[in-house]
């Protein structure tokens, strides 16, 4: 039998804190929250993902292991974007490319890396 993703989970000190700036990025809202704010969970984007938080007590350390890549129409607005949400470009001045699809890496407030990708024009 085939899984189907339900979630995708975001680990956070601060579920409430780091909602905001995914809400904005996403453009969608807190939907329900689990708990004593453990867990939130957002309101499916326009392609049907849900994102959602859990509390854990560390914050992040190291490289993510799995990420969210954001498909924009312009990397500099989107870049821009995430800026002033609160997030931030990791190699600022870097834009990667390979054959045709270009990206960018980027962090959230609490450093959970995700890319900000353009795919190439015939996708």
């Amino acid at each position: 039998m085939p899984a189907k993703v339900g979630y995708l989970a975001i680990d956070t000190i601060d579920p409430n804190g780091l909602a905001p700036f995914w809400c904005g990025l996403l453009g969608v809202h807190v939907d329900t929250t689990i708990g004593e704010g453990e867990f939130l969970i957002l309101s499916p984007t326009e392609d049907g993902l849900t994102v959602g938080f859990q509390r854990v007590p560390e914050v992040k350390a190291g490289k993510n292991r799995v990420h969210l890549d954001l498909v924009v129409d312009d990397l500099d607005t989107g870049t821009a974007e995430v800026e002033a949400l609160g997030g931030r470009w990791l190699e600022p001045g870097n834009t990667r490319e390979l054959e045709g699809f270009r990206w960018r890496c980027m962090a959230d407030p609490e450093g959970n890396e995700f890319d900000l990708d353009v795919l190439p024009a015939d996708s």
